[in-house]
């Protein structure tokens, strides 16, 4: 039996172990999609190195006060023979800093983004057989305000590729490519192009939606709960060269880190034609309410 002074001793031996496990946990958030930590944990061992692993097709990092490095295992929360198809996205907040960010194959390491590239904010993407994400602090005896954070998306090989290229193709779908982007794509939407704005590295296409079919996420605002007409911007690479229409269109697309970008566009009548001809010989991947 203890006598009271080492019951005490004890006690507080146990209160302080639980105080710093608090102190260890409250700086590290993670679930399967996102992780928050903060290098701080690493005080005393700059060349530590830990393993995150997120399994989402979305989520977002955030290392506060980075010291050491880490590496961020991306993965589909699948395991299908379609997984190694997939491309991994990533787009760096504006403040991000601290940090060199690399793509760890094997043990060798190509440099994706340096620290001063990260607050340009651009998409990034690369195929998942690239392999893991490694993160690396860049040296600083002053580590206060440093945060590396980005989103990220798990996307097919395609979608990565157009990303790398500032958005979509700007060749015109197939009539098969139109057909299927209507039972595949994030968003499609009946409506008129309402102003064409260049911006920096792309065009923002102003569209009024007078029938909406889908959206992935609510990148249409609806117009009221009495009017049935949606608003939006839709994103197209600059050099596509897009000007406004007169007429209907269907737009269809995809959402990358909630912004629209254009896919397929055809006029509303001519797919209207295409979808009709396709139902008649029974050649449909899929129904829709042309009504």
């Amino acid at each position: 039996m203890l006598t009271p002074a080492p019951m005490l001793v004890s006690l507080l031996l146990l209160l302080l172990l639980l105080l710093r496990c608090r102190v260890i946990s409250s700086q590290y958030s993670s679930d399967q999609c996102s992780w928050k930590g903060s290098g701080l944990t690493h005080e005393g061992h700059t060349r530590d190195v830990e393993q995150v692993y997120l399994r989402c097709s979305q989520g977002s990092l955030e290392w506060l006060y980075p010291t050491g490095a880490i590496i961020v295992n991306l993965r589909p929360n699948t395991v299908s023979p379609a997984a190694a198809r997939l491309s991994v996205c990533i787009k760096t907040s504006t403040d991000s800093s601290g940090t060199n960010i690399y793509l760890d194959r094997n043990g060798k390491l190509r440099l994706l983004l340096r620290e001063q590239d990260q607050a340009q904010g651009k998409v990034h993407c690369f195929s998942i057989r690239e392999g893991a994400l490694f993160i690396e602090a860049v040296p600083r005896l002053d580590i206060s305000r440093r945060i590396t954070a980005f989103q990220y998306e798990l996307v097919s090989d395609r979608l990565g590729a157009e990303a790398n290229s500032l958005g979509a193709p700007c060749q015109p779908c197939s009539d098969a490519e139109m057909l299927l982007a209507v039972c595949t794509n994030d968003f499609v939407a009946r409506g008129n192009i309402r102003k064409v704005e260049r911006e920096e590295e792309h065009s923002s296409i102003t569209v009024e939606i007078s029938h909406l079919y889908r959206q992935k996420t609510q990148v249409f605002a609806s117009g009221g709960v009495r009017v049935r007409s949606w608003t939006g911007h839709i994103k197209m690479p600059l050099h596509c060269g897009v000007r406004s229409g007169e007429g209907d269109f269907l737009f269809t697309g995809t959402v990358r880190f909630g912004e629209a970008w254009m896919g397929c566009a055809p006029r509303y009548k001519d797919f209207l034609r295409l979808y009709h001809e396709a139902e008649q010989q029974g050649t449909n991947p899929c129904h829709m309410d042309t009504d």
